[in-house]
């Protein structure tokens, strides 16, 4: 599998997501590029391309893309239950 399509979508694709202003949120059919789980979190990189990620995979590379990353759309919060 060439690395293009297993780490990112372009930017011209059309998203499967519903949008909500100007960032698409994130939804149960987005999966994380590394491990496949659910994706809380969407970097958008310089050349148009995207990562999803999972919590723990958002994590484990921050720092890293925090370097490289244009945006960083972080819904990880939703992760959090109520507290009964």
């Amino acid at each position: 599998m060439s690395g293009s399509k297993f780490w990112g979508r372009g930017r011209n694709q059309e998203p499967e997501t519903e949008t909500t202003g100007l960032t698409a949120m994130l939804t149960a059919v987005d999966r994380c590029d590394r491990c496949g789980a659910q994706a809380y979190v969407r970097a958008l990189l310089p050349s148009g391309l995207e990562l999803l990620f999972c919590a723990h995979h958002s994590r484990q590379h921050s720092s890293a893309l925090t370097k490289i990353a244009v945006d960083i759309h972080d819904e990880t919060d939703r992760l959090v239950r109520p507290a009964a």
